[in-house]
């Protein structure tokens, strides 16, 4: 049985828990979202836990907006190909659900890839927050949508580019 390691990431919208084995990152979600307890044994010294810990410290201050981490993304080969799919969307920009839909080759598969962009088990790294509803509501996101708002702004914030979510 895989060794998980576990680490935990105190963000500006709460508390992240990561998990590892010895090669890759096994998910990054928020802490208080699933309903968990924290282990007793956290891992300090990994290098896998300090880069990303040290990545997300960027992104936060707006100093990285592709995250360069190595992920062990088990699914199915749809889910796989709609979260390869969200780590296209550029930094800052959003897209709908039905352009994903799109994107995978089926524009009838729109609640597929929104019950695969919920089952991303990678929070911010692989940017789900970056997806909302054709109407460009803020629909859908496994860390509230609250977080989904302050992620969305975050990104736009004082930076050149133009949205016109929050009009």
């Amino acid at each position: 049985m895989e060794s998980i390691l576990y680490n935990y990431y105190n963000s500006p919208l709460g508390e992240i828990e990561l998990a590892a084995n010895n090669d890759a990152l096994l998910w990054v979600k928020f802490l208080e979202t699933q309903k968990a307890t924290k282990p007793k044994q956290t891992e300090t010294e990994s290098l896998l836990f300090k880069k990303t810990i040290e990545q997300f410290d960027l992104y936060f201050k707006k100093d990285l907006e592709v995250f360069d981490l190595p992920l062990a993304i088990h699914g199915t080969e749809f889910q796989k190909n709609v979260w390869q799919k969200l780590t296209l969307i550029p930094y800052s920009k959003t897209i709908n659900y039905l352009t994903l839909a799109k994107q995978i080759g089926d524009v009838n598969a729109t609640r597929a890839v929104a019950s695969s962009n919920g089952k991303n088990r990678f929070c911010i790294i692989i940017p789900c927050h970056r997806v909302i509803g054709s109407d460009g509501s803020l629909t859908g996101y496994a860390g509230d949508i609250w977080r989904k708002k302050w992620l969305l702004e975050h990104e736009t914030k004082n930076k050149n580019y133009q949205t016109d979510l929050f009009l």
